[in-house]
Formats: C-alpha cells, sequence, structure tokens
C-alpha cells in the first residue's frame, strides 16, 4: 500500500524524469579513448578513501594495473581494504605511521611523508600502471611535508593516459585547480557523534 506523500512524490517524478528523457541530447565534442585523469576526493566527509578503492576496483576489473601508495597509514596495517588489496594481487604501500595527531615525532613523520613521494614519484614515472592512488596525500602538502612545484610538475608530465586519484581533506587550491574531477564530501551524519565507534569493515 502506497502513502499520499509517496504517491504524489513518484507522479512528480515520473514527470521530471520524462521531460529530462525527452530534452537530453548526446554531446557530440566528448574527446573518446582514454585519457589520464587528476582525481581529488575531498572534504570532511567520510568516504574518500573507500572512494578511491572503488575506482581502483573498477580498474582492476577492467584489466587495468593499478597501485595504492597510503601517506598516513604505516606498513604494517592490516585493515579490511588491505586484505581485499592482497587476495587481488593489488600492489600498496602503507608509508606513514599512523595518524598524525598521535605523532609522537612529526619530523619522522614529515620524513616518512617526502620519503613516500619519492616512491609514489618514481611509480607515476615509471609508465608501468594505469591508475595511481595517493592516498590521504593532501595532508603531506598541507603541512608542507612535500613541495607542491614537485607534485605538479609530475603530475604534469606524466604519461597522458595515467590516472591518478588523491585523498584528503584540505586539498590545495593549486591541486583542485589542477585537477580534472574533483568531489568534496561533506559529513551531514555520522555515526560517532552518536557515540558509536569505529566497525570492522565500515571505517577499518
Amino acid at each position: 500500500m502506497t502513502d499520499d506523500a509517496t504517491q504524489a512524490r513518484r507522479e512528480a517524478a515520473m514527470r521530471e524524469l520524462a521531460e529530462a528523457r525527452d530534452s537530453h541530447q548526446k554531446r557530440e565534442d566528448l574527446s573518446r579513448g582514454r585519457r589520464g585523469l587528476l582525481i581529488v576526493n575531498t572534504g570532511k566527509g567520510k568516504g574518500k578513501t573507500t572512494a578511491a578503492l572503488g575506482l581502483m576496483l573498477r580498474a582492476h576489473g577492467r584489466g587495468l594495473k593499478v597501485r595504492m601508495f597510503q601517506f598516513l597509514k604505516h606498513e604494517k596495517a592490516k585493515f579490511g581494504e588491505h586484505r581485499t588489496l592482497d587476495l587481488l594481487g593489488i600492489p600498496y604501500e602503507g608509508l606513514g605511521d599512523g595518524f598524525t595527531w598521535r605523532s609522537r615525532d612529526l619530523e619522522n613523520s614529515a620524513s616518512l611523508a617526502a620519503h613516500g613521494w619519492e616512491l609514489a614519484k618514481a611509480a607515476i614515472q615509471s609508465g608501468e600502471y594505469d591508475l595511481i592512488v595517493l592516498d590521504e596525500f593532501t595532508y603531506a602538502l598541507k603541512y608542507g611535508w612535500v613541495p607542491w612545484p614537485d607534485v605538479e610538475a609530475t603530475l604534469k608530465a606524466r604519461d597522458p593516459k595515467l590516472h591518478v586519484v588523491i585523498t584528503g581533506r584540505d586539498a590545495l587550491p593549486e591541486l583542485v585547480a589542477l585537477a580534472d574531477t574533483v568531489s568534496e564530501i561533506q559529513p551531514v551524519k555520522h555515526a560517532y557523534e552518536a557515540g558509536i565507534g569505529a566497525q570492522p569493515g565500515i571505517e577499518h
């Protein structure tokens, strides 16, 4: 049984969908073939890394060679995503020392980020990959641990078919300007606010 509000919503939606269908025209100026995209997932909401992992899964399913560099998680981290990547044979590196707000040696955190960038940069320049994810890399840029001019030059000089995904809060305006696609994920509600802790398989 359908209530009156649902029925009214359905009728309005059907009219809008029909109008959208009838007015739709396919763009004729769209490029064909693969072009490497620079994609940025930023904002304060949950889901930035999750979205990047989804892209990795999609790309892997299409036969693309993918790799992930994680700039905050440490090398021994074995969260749910790492276990799945292991099963799929997708390479990844944990380059950080955990969460920066818990770090007892921020200079070491900065050194780890700088070293991690050199590894990621080499992978970008290698020509071996179709998609590379720089997870939580915005923090390394925001804190000045990695110089933006070097990152910008590397991204601009990469293979034109290489996709690069960068995640994390507070993306630099320069990065946003350079990117092809930027998604800003903003929180509406989060279970943590209701006193519900991180859930295995959801947060980690």
